[in-house]
């Protein structure tokens, strides 16, 4: 039989009000059968169960969860949780509010609608950080010291990165076309935010963490062009709209911006996808001299 146990420290900083605060923290072995609620709280209530099983009740929905799942109680939320009577659950909490706490949780993924993650699968692969960073918390407040009220809103925030991980790919999991189409967008993204740095596609790739081959199959089947012709027209249209907008510049400091920094290249790919050369275009929008 597992003993009962249970540890709270509270945010040796106080905090009513402001931008973010943990209010405390703490952990449990629960007894078998042990219930909580029906109740409301008036804060954010992260759960996240490290061992055994049981389960989160809200008025909508009863969810079963096990070791490596995690449960967000929103305030106002009437919701009840009970342990499992054979595997009674051991759980570690936080209690968080403040302006942006709506703003952090929607990051994440968490709505009142949607508030379980299911972490588990992640927890018997790989293993979770998320209860390493409660227990830290925990421990940071128990030192009393001032700046663990700063150092528990950085374990706050790896918590929610981490759970929010997990949503994203729950999220993606109906098929293997969403996860597919998602890698694609995360693809462009990149591509669309580093298009001005010397930036190669194994870049991104290293960056993603997916193969070369395997990025190239996917991207061309979404987009019907390959990573290599989709990051050289994205610079070479990108260059197109300098070159009507920047009178000012001189092709060379133009194809410079666009992470071309060869001129010669750039004004070969420019004809290539345009049929004229760049200071051909230029010339082309420009409005005729007035003569007098």
């Amino acid at each position: 039989m597992l003993d009962k146990t249970y540890q709270v420290a509270p945010n040796p900083i106080f905090h009513d009000q402001g931008t973010l605060y943990v209010l405390f923290t703490g952990e449990s072995q629960t007894p078998s059968s042990h219930r909580l609620g029906p109740k409301i709280y008036d804060y954010y209530l992260y759960h996240y169960v490290a061992a055994g099983r049981g389960q989160f009740i809200t008025e909508d929905h009863t969810y079963k969860l096990n070791a490596g799942d995690s449960f967000l109680i929103h305030p106002g939320q009437l919701v009840s949780y009970v342990s499992d009577r054979q595997q009674p659950w051991h759980y570690h909490w936080v209690a968080f509010a403040g302006q942006q706490a709506d703003k952090l949780v929607k990051q994440a993924g968490f709505s009142a609608s949607s508030p379980v993650a299911r972490t588990a699968a992640l927890y018997e692969q790989n293993g979770s950080h998320i209860r390493q960073h409660l227990q830290q918390m925990l421990q940071a407040f128990y030192t009393q010291k001032d700046s663990s009220d700063l150092a528990s809103l950085g374990y706050l925030h790896l918590i929610m990165a981490e759970a929010g991980e997990l949503l994203t790919r729950e999220a993606a999991l109906p098929g293997a076309e969403s996860i597919t189409r998602r890698t694609v967008k995360q693809m462009i993204h990149y591509m669309s935010s580093q298009y001005a740095h010397p930036v190669s596609i194994e870049d991104m790739c290293s960056s993603i963490g997916y193969n070369r081959a395997y990025l190239s199959r996917i991207f061309k089947k979404e987009t019907g062009m390959t990573p290599v012709t989709y990051l050289l027209k994205l610079r070479i249209d990108k260059a197109r709209q300098l070159l009507r907008e920047r009178p000012e510049l001189s092709t060379q400091q133009i194809a410079a911006s666009v992470g071309l920094t060869d001129a010669l290249y750039f004004s070969k790919q420019f004809r290539r996808f345009y049929d004229v050369s760049p200071s051909q275009y230029r010339s082309s929008i420009q409005p005729p001299e007035v003569q007098e």
